[in-house]
């Protein structure tokens, strides 16, 4: 049986927390796993789930998390910071809608992903059902999108070596 704390330090388990975390997400949680040798398939289902978990209580609980953070100077300072980095990216869902919602979760650029599609979904009040699907859908792009390229770093590294 395995012993709680070496479950936890497993490639899987690794990878899963940080495909969840709002910085790495799966840009950086796949390429870890692929270098943990997991298999492309594995690291691209791990990654892509845990970068969705987050997803649906973040669009549930954003409206009552800004307003309990926005009482306190300190978490209202973070907030307006955090916010404001995502009215950045506002213009992109406003055009195209909710392809443009896919497309902003999709590119795997810094301050994209599906953290960036919840903060944007929020401050453009948008249907929480839609953002959901339109997030989940770009994640799984964003997933394929850093695989191929995650591959094709490895395959070219590989003919150096």
């Amino acid at each position: 049986m395995l012993e709680p704390s070496s479950l936890l330090a497993r490639p899987e388990s690794l990878t899963f927390f940080l495909s969840m975390l709002p910085i790495s997400e799966l840009r950086g949680g796949l390429p870890f796993a692929l270098s943990q040798g997991l298999s492309p398939l594995k690291a691209y289902l791990i990654s892509v789930a845990g970068n969705i978990l987050p997803v649906f209580p973040l669009l549930l609980l954003l409206r009552r998390l800004s307003i309990f953070f926005g009482r306190y100077k300190i978490t209202e300072k973070t907030l307006n910071w955090t916010l404001a980095r995502a009215r950045k990216r506002e213009d992109l869902v406003r055009r195209y809608g909710f392809g443009g919602l896919i497309l902003l979760v999709a590119i795997p650029l810094p301050v994209t992903g599906a953290w960036t599609g919840v903060l944007v979904s929020f401050l453009l009040s948008l249907e929480i059902k839609y953002s959901f699907v339109g997030i989940c859908i770009g994640v799984c792009l964003a997933g394929g999108i850093v695989l191929l390229v995650s591959l094709g770093l490895i395959k070219g590294i590989s003919i150096f070596s």
